[in-house]
């Protein structure tokens, strides 16, 4: 016998949007089914022509109506939706989002972790990349933003080449290693410089913050720009009560520099939960984490080794807590990560559990 239409739709809800990280079925996507015996054409409707992500629909379509009786023989098809349809569904999306604050679309329930430094060069980046990763291993449903618009360097390290989706006036950020990114690299030719002054990057993290759909993240990891520039004033204000990591090496010099990120961060509403020694070794020596810690009466959340392979791993494109999760690094990176994890931050609380601190 044929299988029946009821069947095949029931089968199509495990059909993932890899975007919109929702069902087809729910997205009402699915435009149209046809049933000739067993022959089985599915028809869907893309938010945008010329979609980068057809193949993972053709894969999964394949796989769900396989165990479906009947069925011998499936084909997908591919129309785009209307404008009038990409409105429905941007309503549809955005209706599922409790505002932060006004005009955020970020979820109220959503975790922000902005992780800052001093200065350049200390590993800041690398880190943001590897504790996102870290935290999608947890179970966490995760969203990177690369706010650090002068030196953006996370598409790279995700090696993420494809462009954000924009559905009517909603920007669909790409996903990659269940981890969504937005980053100014994607509006920018080439490795063109950002040669802008502050109201406009003020406008371009608002808009990170007010058009990108997040959709429902537990948290939302911002690799901050180094310093205390007017991007960090910005993300203090559309962001208030957003939780901060200070990413220093163990120099002294270094220690200093990243002791006024830390005291910007606390002056501009931003909670300051603790210290990350990176590059700790022979050739930096160790110990400076742990005196910043100190001086801010805050705790050291980790002391992260010097090792090359996080830099290699960044090059390639994986980071290293998911191309090597059993490394000696990658096993600091997951436990920092699972201690940052295990604190809770309620709405007008902050931390109410103790983060340990590393003797």
């Amino acid at each position: 016998m044929p299988p029946s239409r009821e069947a095949i739709l029931t089968a199509l809800e495990q059909v993932i949007d890899p975007e919109l990280r929702r069902p087809v079925t729910e997205l009402q996507m699915v435009r149209d089914v046809r049933v000739d015996g067993g022959d089985v054409i599915v028809v869907i409707a893309l938010t945008v022509a010329g979609c980068p992500l057809r193949d993972s629909f053709q894969k999964q379509v394949a796989e769900a109506l396989a165990p479906v009786a009947g069925v011998e023989r499936v084909a997908l098809e591919f129309d785009v939706m209307s404008p009038d349809e990409r409105a429905a569904l941007t309503e549809r999306l955005r209706g599922g989002v409790t505002g932060r604050s006004k005009g955020l679309s970020l979820d109220r329930g959503t975790r922000v972790l902005a992780v800052a430094s001093g200065k350049g060069g200390v590993g800041k980046s690398t880190l943001s990349v590897n504790l996102a990763a870290a935290f999608a291993q947890l179970g966490r449903q995760v969203g990177i933003l690369d706010a650090d618009v002068y030196g953006h360097s996370i598409p790279h390290m995700l090696g993420i080449n494809q462009k954000p989706v924009l559905v009517d006036r909603m920007i669909v950020p790409p996903v990659t290693q269940d981890l969504k990114l937005m980053s100014i690299g994607f509006f920018l030719d080439d490795n063109a410089p950002v040669m802008w002054r502050g109201p406009m990057l003020h406008r371009a993290l608002e808009q990170f913050l007010t058009d990108v759909h997040w959709g429902e993240l537990d948290l939302l990891v911002v690799d901050m720009p180094p310093g205390t520039g007017d991007v960090s004033i910005s993300l203090g204000q559309l962001l208030p009560r957003a939780e901060v990591v200070v990413v220093t090496t163990p120099q002294p010099a270094a220690k200093e520099v990243a002791s006024r990120a830390a005291v910007m961060a606390q002056k501009t509403n931003m909670r300051l939960i603790g210290v990350i020694e990176n590059m700790t070794g022979e050739v930096f020596g160790r110990g400076g984490g742990a005196v910043l810690a100190e001086e801010l009466g805050v705790p050291l959340l980790g002391e992260i080794p010097l090792d090359p392979r996080l830099r290699e791993q960044g090059d390639l494109g994986t980071p290293l807590v998911t191309a090597d999760p059993g490394s000696p690094t990658a096993r600091a990176i997951v436990a920092l990560a699972e201690s940052i994890d295990g604190t809770r931050r309620e709405e007008g609380v902050g931390i109410v559990k103790a983060l340990p601190v590393l003797s």
